[in-house]
């Protein structure tokens, strides 16, 4: 069982940056690809980004890339998503998830998901 934290959410302006986190219990997590998804109002959840369990590949929607920095530290059970030039239509919740494989986390396939952190960007 794997139980997950996000944090960091806000409310921003246009433009600014942000930095969200996942907190993941139990010892296994460097055993596990991770996932960011986020949901808008009135919309389907959305694939962010993902990493594998050792950190050294990472996948990225294209609405993200280039903007969005996925990365984790095994060390401290605990994923990240650098937030930069933000957009408003990049408002949302955004969860966090642990799962298999990156790409089943890429067609939305996670096994443990977070509760969520709402993120808000003003123009």
């Amino acid at each position: 069982q794997v139980q997950l934290v996000e944090s960091g959410g806000g409310l921003v302006q246009a433009g600014d940056s942000l930095i969200l986190s996942c907190a993941a219990s139990g010892r296994t997590f460097s055993s596990y690809a991770m996932g960011w998804f986020r949901q808008a109002p009135g919309k389907e959840r959305e694939f962010v980004a993902a990493i594998t369990g050792n950190g050294i590949t990472t996948s990225y929607a294209d609405t993200v890339k280039g903007r969005f920095i996925i990365s984790r530290d095994n060390a401290k059970n605990t994923m990240y998503l650098q937030m930069n030039s933000l957009l408003p239509e990049d408002t949302a919740i955004y969860y966090c998830a642990a799962g298999t494989l990156v790409f089943r986390l890429q067609i939305g396939v996670g096994e443990y998901w977070g509760q969520g952190t709402q993120v808000t960007v003003s123009s």
